[in-house]
């Protein structure tokens, strides 16, 4: 697992290669598959699988300064880099794809320490040192890089990631995204195999999404998984049966600025959108209109008129420039979607629809996949045991997958049809 070289420049040795090409910085990645548990036709291109933190790109540029001193004291970009990554996962991504029949699967390579597109974007602020709470580029490069390579990070990296993940994520009935933690708790007892997260960390905590942070049109209560049960509990018992321990939502949830809970965000602002449209087709193209879809859409929060829209509608801020008209017909815009949306049944629908896509996080134990040098904490190649076990978790989980397809969403969507309940009921209007 460990390639040999250099890091890059002649004061900063060491066992990984740093300077490996991260161009572009997401990676498609073509599967053979093996057909162990194909999916229909229909839907093999509606499975998304992608690994966010196993990438091991560091440019030359963000570890040297232009006198060529390191930006970061070898030895702890060292350490960070190890402990952050998310060793093994894309091996477990390749075996998931190739038996599910998927013909590709998403990896961003550069590395965690630098970049992490599942955080919302931005520099981590000093004194944070809640992982789930950091922003992209985190608390060591935070304190290394000024404003314009920070800038040029997210421009150049996080966006472009953003860019191919909403194709990637567009069409998706089920994303699954592949990380590994640590072997052991801070107590030192040893975690489950596996924990299958799908509950975020602000809805844990107060039982809503914080505040601000999406368009509060968002229902908090579409908030309180970010998975079909029965996919998740179908995965759980699978690995189980396979002779895995599996936690869930343990030891940490969903960070709300990971692309499970982003993108929960925008595919439920995306059927808005559609049902919205369908019942109202004069606004497609009016500008007010298409502010207000930018805005919800932008749950990245990358686009600064976005954000500008958003803290006049809800912050109450002043426009200067002459654009205050514009802005008054985007908060009309606005109102009009929150009536729609309270007097229709979007949300019920949205909630209870076998077509309401699914978004799992899975954490792999690293030890069952690779293991760590005891003196120098460095990973070293996986031996045929972890390949084994790798090919083992990836079956288990295609066949729970499968089942999921064949046999539970089928049995979901004729409960739907034939079952009848009151509606849920929606946000409260501006007005």
């Amino acid at each position: 697992m460990v390639d040999p070289g250099t890091l890059g420049g002649p004061m900063f040795q060491g066992p990984f290669d740093f300077d490996q090409s991260c161009d572009p910085p997401l990676e498609l990645v073509e599967v053979q598959p093996t057909g162990d548990h194909r999916l229909p036709a229909s839907l093999v291109d509606r499975v998304a699988i992608y690994t966010p933190h196993d990438g091991g790109a560091i440019p030359n540029r963000y570890r040297y300064d232009a006198n060529g001193k390191p930006r970061i004291d070898p030895s702890t970009l060292l350490r960070h880099y190890v402990a952050a990554r998310d060793w093994g996962a894309n091996s477990v991504a390749e075996h998931l794809s190739s038996a599910l029949g998927v013909r590709r699967y998403a990896r961003c390579r550069i590395a965690r320490v630098l970049l992490d597109f599942n955080r919302f974007p931005g520099s981590t602020p000093p004194g944070n040192d809640d992982p789930l709470e950091a922003l992209a580029i985190g608390r060591l490069y935070a304190n290394a890089l000024n404003h314009d390579a920070k800038t040029e990070i997210l421009e150049t990296y996080y966006d472009t990631i953003s860019g191919v993940m909403e194709g990637v994520l567009a069409e998706s009935l089920i994303g699954i995204s592949i990380h590994t933690y640590d072997e052991k708790h801070a107590s030192k007892t040893k975690r489950a195999d596996l924990s299958l997260i799908s509950l975020p960390l602000s809805y844990q905590r107060e039982s809503r999404l914080t505040y601000g942070v999406f368009d509060p049109m968002y229902p908090d209560h579409l908030a309180e998984s970010t998975c079909s049960r029965v996919l998740r509990d179908r995965v759980s018992l699978n690995l189980e049966r396979s002779g895995f321990r599996v936690t869930h939502n343990h030891p940490y949830p969903v960070p709300d600025g990971s692309i499970e809970m982003r993108a929960q965000v925008w595919h439920f602002f995306h059927f808005l959108r559609g049902r919205f449209e369908e019942e109202h087709p004069g606004t497609k193209g009016v500008p007010a209109y298409e502010a207000v879809w930018t805005m919800l859409l932008d749950t990245n929060l990358r686009l600064g008129d976005a954000d500008a829209l958003r803290s006049f509608v809800h912050r109450f801020r002043l426009v200067g420039g002459g654009r205050r008209a514009e802005y008054q017909d985007s908060l009309e815009a606005y109102r009009r979607v929150q009536r729609f949306l309270n007097e229709s049944s979007v949300v019920t629908d949205f909630r209870r629809s076998p077509e309401r896509p699914s978004s799992l996080g899975i954490e792999i134990r690293k030890d069952l996949l690779c293991t760590f040098d005891p003196e120098t904490g460095f990973p070293e190649r996986p031996n045929e045991a972890q390949r084994h076990t790798a090919r083992r978790i990836a079956k288990a989980i295609a066949e729970a997958i499968a089942t999921y397809i064949d046999t539970d969403r089928p049995v979901h969507e004729q409960t739907t049809r034939e079952l009848t309940l009151p509606p849920i009921t929606g946000p409260v209007d501006l007005d």
